[in-house]
């Protein structure tokens, strides 16, 4: 059977670019999609020349509602396409109080807005045919506010839940949604942030994160995070948060909040 087509958002470096050469090499056809319109051109190049695959190229700003719909079109139109990575996002350096309000906004857009809108733009189409799969690149971050990552942090929660959610909906219809929460992985993005990268930290080279989270796609994972090593602590997690769950239906205040 011929393979699904792979439609990748920030391919132009970093885990984007490490994903299509990944699924490439899989045999997979690529769509990818970036703002560096050159740089996508020189790996599509690269990959066809290396892999035989076709590789078309979609440069697009993922803030610009027009350029937006044009991505979202061919998701929902090209059957060829059977496999959605929502990796594009951003960072944004300082504290909450010193980040411009258009900066937050901008982020937001990229990080949350494009992430909702792409998938929302392809589901229909795969649920209806029972097979594919939706990839959300979350962070380990949105787990953990005391990083003081505050908006990003956020941004990165609302991917986890979203994919976790669209996992119940879409999994029943043949579906299958994975969210990747890396931790400090070694890409572009520290710069853009603002970071000074030569006292940065040990990181995750991109290759070894993009391929354990391959690993989780294939055997099927619903969240991957690749630096957790005690796989054991996220379903301890998952059952704490399960636990409470009973509780929500209460009609009345915990005694706790009585005056």
């Amino acid at each position: 059977m011929t393979k699904p087509a792979v439609l990748i958002t920030g391919a132009s470096t970093g885990i984007g670019a490490t994903y299509a050469d990944r699924f490439a090499r899989r045999g997979h056809d690529l769509v990818l999609v970036a703002r560096d319109a050159a740089r996508l051109d020189a790996l599509a190049s690269k990959l066809r020349g290396e892999t035989g695959v076709a590789v078309d190229v979609l440069p697009a700003d993922l803030t610009n509602l027009d350029q937006m719909t044009v991505v979202e079109a061919r998701l929902r139109d090209d059957d060829r396409i059977g496999i959605l990575i929502n990796n594009a996002g951003a960072g944004l350096g300082g504290s909450f109080v010193d980040q411009p309000t258009e900066a937050v906004d901008r982020l937001i857009a990229l990080n949350i807005t494009s992430v909702a809108r792409l998938a929302s733009a392809v589901a229909p189409r795969l649920a209806a045919r029972g097979d594919g799969a939706i990839i959300n690149i979350s962070s380990a971050v949105g787990l953990v506010p005391e990083y003081g990552m505050t908006v990003y942090g956020a941004t990165k929660a609302f991917v986890l839940f979203l994919s976790q959610g669209l996992a119940l909906e879409l999994g029943p219809k043949g579906v299958y949604v994975q969210a990747v929460l890396p931790a400090a992985t070694r890409t572009e993005l520290w710069g853009r942030a603002g970071a000074d990268e030569a006292s940065l930290p040990p990181m995750m080279e991109v290759g070894e994160m993009v391929d354990a989270a391959l690993a989780g796609y294939d055997s099927r994972e619903g969240v991957t995070i690749p630096p957790l090593h005690d796989g054991e602590l996220w379903d301890t997690f998952q059952t704490a948060r399960r636990s409470m769950l009973p509780g929500f239906g209460e009609i009345h205040p915990a005694p706790r909040y009585a005056a």
